[in-house]
């Protein structure tokens, strides 16, 4: 409510690519695990993994307050380097110098 975005257009670009990105990945994961699942009730319970990341990631709370082991599985999966970057890229701030690995 009021959040106003400083991101350049090329930044904004840089967020639409990387969501898409991201949604493809997981689009590719589902398709192997449906071509490759005997059921349909098979196919369908692979994709529950998937569905939990975010919430053990950086999206909602900051990883440094989390317990021990969580908090190790949310620094080094996937939905936290991209939820940061696209956190990063919002307000227009530098994202660093990769998304590819996190940032202490």
């Amino acid at each position: 409510m009021g959040f106003r975005t400083g991101a350049s257009p090329g930044a904004g670009l840089a967020i639409a690519e990387i969501l898409v990105l991201f949604t493809l990945a997981l689009t590719w994961l589902a398709v192997i695990a449906g071509l490759s699942a005997k059921t349909v009730e098979g196919a369908s319970a692979f994709s529950y993994p998937q569905i939990f990341l975010p919430f053990i990631s950086s999206a909602f709370v900051p990883a440094t307050s989390m317990p021990g082991p969580v908090a190790w599985f949310a620094e080094n999966q996937p939905v936290t380097s991209i939820v940061n970057t696209i956190r990063a890229l919002l307000p227009d701030q530098p994202a660093g110098d990769s998304i590819w690995t996190r940032s202490p």
